[in-house]
């Protein structure tokens, strides 16, 4: 179903090969999504840390927009390891980004509370967040070419590990939420508790490293000239494109930081236990795991447009009595319910998102292409999401708020897709 040529030598095949592949891609989106997820999940005890305030929804409220800051640097990340992809190779983005997204993580673990610096500490923290975001700007862009280049005969399968990878470190974060909150007293886990899952993540790095470092280029990059200004050429000839991209994601990324955000909103709004609310996070986060890649199948099968306008269009009509069934019963069995319905249509429309992204770029601008459209998405429509749904909270005074942002993403995602049919075989 993939419009990427296969004009060059095809790629060693089997386990162990698509293995290799699939580790060394998703490695790093996996490392980021955890990164951002235990600061997510963590959000009212981080608030506590570094961000004191006598009133605890500002507090909260200045916390979960850290969130969003960090992904400002996330298109200036993306305008330089996107051209830098393209340029000399996705193994080299790839390399660079896991290098200082390592660092990132590093500086979390170990930053000091507010009580030990003072004013500086939750200056460090912005200055860590920020660095995160650009380390993060070409990663998945460059994964995703990386996987859908050296197996184009199956790109929707092999692209879907992306999300699946997003999964899997979601499964990892909840679990340290339910396990640290399940047997920690409060104190401790705001005293030191939290760098614990932190600490974990740092040790995914150099692993991820290691494995990038050994893999080779792709055989598509190989076997053509790179460009002169792939970022240039994108801009000056590709904008429309960029633009529908950016649109495409809008849903599945608004979708995916509103899980992040349940778990507070559980806490803040519902008024459920901690242990409760991560309890359900982790259902969610497993269902995900399993479902993307039985998704990159199908699309390898049926097509990826079909998927994601279906997907997109029950985000739109069950959004609202979603949230409203919640609200009216709040219960740890309707959370889990509710989280696993928005996962599930998050795993239709993401699993087949990352191969239909790479269909609508060329391979001369495909990693500058991804990059771009994707984290601008991403930094407008989901990383400001937490802190969009809770402000929608507090001005409506209504609990169901949160539903108007998943049906408005729903219906520009929807349209995006729509428009972009005529792009898929040009590139």
């Amino acid at each position: 179903m993939s419009a990427i040529t296969t004009d060059y030598a095809a790629p060693p095949h089997g386990a162990g090969a698509a293995t290799r592949l699939i580790v060394a891609a998703s490695l790093g989106n996996a490392l980021e999504f955890y990164e951002i997820l235990v600061y997510g999940y963590f959000a009212v005890t981080v608030a506590k840390v570094f961000f004191p305030a006598a009133n605890s929804t500002v507090s909260l409220l200045v916390t979960l927009g850290t969130v969003g800051i960090s992904y400002l640097a996330r298109p200036l990340g993306a305008i330089f390891l996107g051209d830098y992809g393209d340029r000399r190779g996705r193994k080299q983005a790839l390399t660079l980004s896991i290098a200082l997204m390592t660092l990132g993580t590093a500086l979390m673990t170990i930053m000091p509370s507010y009580a030990s610096l003072g004013f500086l500490s939750p200056c460090l923290v912005i200055a860590a967040r920020l660095l995160q975001g650009f380390s993060v700007g070409g990663e998945f862009a460059s994964s995703t070419t990386f996987l859908v280049e050296h197996r184009p005969d199956r790109a929707g399968f092999f692209a879907s590990w992306q999300w699946a990878s997003q999964g899997l470190a979601a499964l990892i974060a909840t679990g340290f939420g339910v396990l640290l909150s399940g047997t920690m007293s409060a104190a401790d886990l705001q005293a030191w508790g939290w760098r614990i899952p932190f600490a974990f993540g740092l040790l995914i790095g150099p692993i991820g490293y290691y494995i990038r470092n050994r893999m080779e280029e792709t055989p598509e990059f190989r076997a053509a000239p790179p460009p002169r200004a792939p970022m240039r050429d994108l801009i000056t000839m590709q904008g429309d494109r960029v633009l529908l991209v950016i649109g495409a994601v809008i849903i599945s990324t608004s979708s995916q930081y509103m899980l992040v955000y349940m778990p507070t909103y559980a806490i803040h709004e519902l008024h459920l236990p901690q242990f409760l609310s991560y309890t359900a996070a982790v259902a969610a986060a497993a269902l995900q795991t399993v479902v993307v890649p039985f998704v990159g199948i199908w699309v390898d099968k049926v097509g990826q447009r079909g998927v994601m306008l279906g997907a997109a269009s029950l985000f739109f009509l069950t959004a609202y009595p979603a949230f409203a069934l919640l609200a009216a019963h709040a219960s740890l069995g309707v959370l889990i319910l509710m989280v696993c319905w928005i996962a599930l249509l998050k795993s239709c429309y993401s699993g087949a998102l990352p191969s239909y992204m790479a269909k609508i770029f060329p391979a001369a601008t495909r990693v500058s292409g991804l990059s771009l459209s994707y984290n601008i998405g991403v930094t407008i429509f989901g990383g400001f999401a937490p802190f969009f749904a809770q402000s929608l909270v507090e001005i409506t005074g209504s609990k169901l708020a949160p539903s108007y942002y998943i049906m408005t993403t729903a219906l520009l995602s929807l349209i995006a897709v729509f428009m972009l049919r005529r792009y898929e075989k040009t590139a």
